[in-house]
């Protein structure tokens, strides 16, 4: 299965979840996030995630969640590619 990161940037697709989990985890330890923020994202795209995240993209087809930059909230999306 293909899957798409969406949110922060413009949709970027991927071969592997383990490597797309990998860059959105490594984008969002570029952002200014709070400390607990940062830690429920960082847990809830981690690897011990992945499984839970592939279930959810099977039945769900997308997995999301919400970073705030300051006031500013930026919706992320893990998402099956369209083409799968």
């Amino acid at each position: 299965m293909s899957v798409e990161i969406v949110g922060l940037t413009k949709p970027t697709t991927f071969d592997s979840l383990f490597d797309a989990l990998a860059v959105l985890r490594a984008g969002l330890s570029l952002l200014a996030l709070d400390v607990d923020q940062a830690d429920a994202l960082i847990s809830r795209f981690g690897p011990r995630s992945a499984g839970e995240i592939g279930h959810r993209l099977y039945h769900f087809g997308a997995v999301g969640a919400v970073a705030f930059v300051g006031p500013d909230p930026f919706p992320i999306y893990v998402r099956r590619a369209a083409f799968d």
